[in-house]
Parts: C-alpha cells; sequence; structure tokens
C-alpha cells in the first residue's frame, strides 16, 4: 500500500451506527481528508452533518459545489446529488439519474477518486441492503487503490460488503471496533 491521499467510506442501512462508533477514535492529526457518502432520504437528515461532528473533532461538512478537498477534513456527500471527485481535487455535484436507485450513488464517488487518487485511495464499504459500492470497488482496484469491507458478521445489513466480497479481491475485512485502528494506521 502507498500512502493514503484520501479515505471514502460508503454504505446504506445499517452504516451510520457504524459511522457514531468509528468517528470518535479518529485521530485529530490525520493527514487525508475522509469523505462520506451513505444513503439517505433528501431533505430528511439535513441534521446528519452536526449529528457526526457532535461524535469527533475533527472539521466536518456537507459539501459545496467545486470545494477544494482539504486533509483533516470530514465530508458528507448532500442527500439527492451524486458526488464526483475532479482532477483538480475538487468536489462536483451532479443530479443525473439515480445508480442502484441511489443517489448519491457511491460507486461513482469511489470510482471518480479513484481516478483521481489512484494507488493513494482507501475505501471502505459498510452496511448496506444494496449493491452500490462493487463496481467502485472494482475501479479502486484497477488503479491500484487498497479496498476494504466491513465484516459480514459486525454488518447491520450484510448484503453490500457481501456482494463485494464476492466480486472484489477485498485488501481487508474489518469489524466495527477494527475500523477506527485501521484509518489511524492510515499514512
Amino acid at each position: 500500500m502507498g500512502g493514503c491521499e484520501a479515505l471514502i467510506i460508503g454504505g446504506s442501512a445499517g452504516s451510520l451506527e457504524v459511522l457514531l462508533k468509528v468517528l470518535p477514535v479518529l485521530n485529530v492529526e490525520i493527514t487525508f481528508p475522509i469523505i462520506i457518502v451513505i444513503h439517505r432520504k433528501h431533505g430528511t437528515d439535513s441534521l446528519l452533518p452536526d449529528l457526526l461532528s457532535s461524535r469527533t473533532k475533527l472539521r466536518v461538512k456537507e459539501v459545496d459545489e467545486k470545494e477544494p478537498i482539504s486533509a483533516g477534513t470530514i465530508y458528507i456527500a448532500p442527500s439527492d446529488y451524486h458526488l464526483l471527485i475532479e482532477r483538480d481535487k475538487t468536489f462536483s455535484l451532479d443530479y443525473s439519474e439515480k445508480i442502484n436507485y441511489s443517489r448519491p450513488s457511491i460507486d461513482v464517488t469511489f470510482q471518480t477518486g479513484a481516478e483521481v487518487y489512484k494507488d493513494k485511495l482507501t475505501c471502505i464499504l459498510l452496511s448496506g441492503s444494496n449493491s452500490d459500492g462493487v463496481n467502485g470497488l472494482k475501479s479502486v482496484k484497477v488503479w491500484g487503490g487498497t479496498a476494504v469491507i466491513q465484516s459480514l458478521e459486525s454488518a447491520q445489513v450484510a448484503y453490500m460488503p457481501a456482494q463485494a466480497k464476492l466480486h472484489v479481491a477485498i485488501d481487508e475485512e474489518l469489524s466495527i471496533e477494527k475500523i477506527g485502528d485501521f484509518i489511524n494506521s492510515l499514512k
């Protein structure tokens, strides 16, 4: 594994609970951005950034269009927009059709992130009930990045990480308790 220049975490049903357990253990000296893409209903959890920032000393914010990506910040994909990572390391929001019944699509962020960060990208796929994220992890591996899934035993809804395990050469499968330590070990 090369150095980590960006971490993207994707998840759906059951993933918020994981984030609420992982964020409190993260080092505040993290040297890369953490980008979170979780499926949520449009307009219902505008409180998500506040909820997550109450669990960490790291800066947490919802992504703005054309915003430069900064180390040490936790970014949250806005509901109902695909989140793309541009070659100049800024974000782009897209309202095109849903992918895997989802907008934001984890696949879109994983794929665009892989093209930009290549072998310096780590992606973690958490609990969820559809296969969003699987094709994105395939791209991550093609570009030399690191693909991680939540352990099937610890996932509230194991379908998403199970599909990834079936179709992608996964680098790590981690329990909820190990995810924070893994993130802290990334340099």
